[in-house]
């Protein structure tokens, strides 16, 4: 490391090396401040410094009165799309792992953004209907999710049906599945309602339902990408 660098660098340099190679094994206690400036001789200032860069980065934990610890590795669960379109597919997951599956929601009317109004070949601030979900397992917050549809495909129901079996009941047939998969930083709302640890990113869904060459639905769909992988399957046909 060029000498130019901030010294604290040199001391997440040589944590982070430790918990990646497994020298640090995941729950192992992170030397104190006090232990950190005596070992890599630098001062209290840097050594804060360095334990809050790997806390950001997502290795390290802190336990309050108790210090900082290796972040243990999570398990990810998978998340299958596409199965159905009449079904959610993480309440679908979550129920095969022995989950229980809730969720809330809430439908108003909105005027189409610049952004909703290209994914959906409407003119700006077209109306449309957009539905916000927070999806639970077992009462834990594990997935966000916004869905914009046509005004006129908007539900009358006291509880949102799937997108497929109301536009079929209309004579609209969903042809197509659009997922465009991107990581990125949650926004600080996302990351108190699914209690995201300091450096874990968030995958981003944007989904968008097709009838033939009409865009009838889209969403933004949050998933935390501690938790989860998604896992696509293609059918080949001969």
């Amino acid at each position: 490391m060029a000498s130019s660098d901030p010294v604290y660098l040199r001391v997440v340099a040589d944590i982070r090396r430790q918990i990646v190679d497994g020298s640090l094994l995941p729950g192992a206690p992170i030397p104190s401040r006090a232990q950190l400036t005596r070992k890599y001789g630098v001062g209290e200032t840097a050594a804060r410094h360095a334990l809050r860069v790997l806390a950001a980065e997502g290795l390290i934990v802190g336990r309050v009165g108790s210090g900082h610890y290796v972040r243990a590795k999570p398990v990810l669960l998978p998340l299958y799309r596409w199965r159905s379109h009449d079904h959610v597919p993480l309440g679908t997951d979550l129920q095969a792992q022995g989950a229980r599956t809730t969720w809330d929601w809430r439908a108003e009317p909105a005027e189409a953004t610049p952004d909703i109004a290209h994914r959906l070949r409407l003119d700006e601030s077209a109306p449309v209907t957009r539905t916000r979900y927070v999806f639970r397992g077992d009462g834990r917050p594990v997935q966000l999710a916004t869905s914009y549809e046509p005004a006129e495909f908007s539900a009358t129901e006291e509880a949102p049906r799937p997108l497929a079996g109301r536009l079929s009941s209309l004579g609209v047939k969903i042809t197509e599945v659009v997922e465009e998969v991107y990581a990125r930083v949650p926004q600080p709302a996302e990351s108190d309602v699914l209690a995201l640890p300091a450096g874990v990113h968030v995958l981003h869904v944007e989904r968008t339902q097709w009838a033939g060459d009409r865009p009838v639905e889209t969403s933004d769909i949050v998933i935390p990408g501690d938790r989860f992988r998604l896992v696509y399957s293609h059918p080949l046909h001969p």
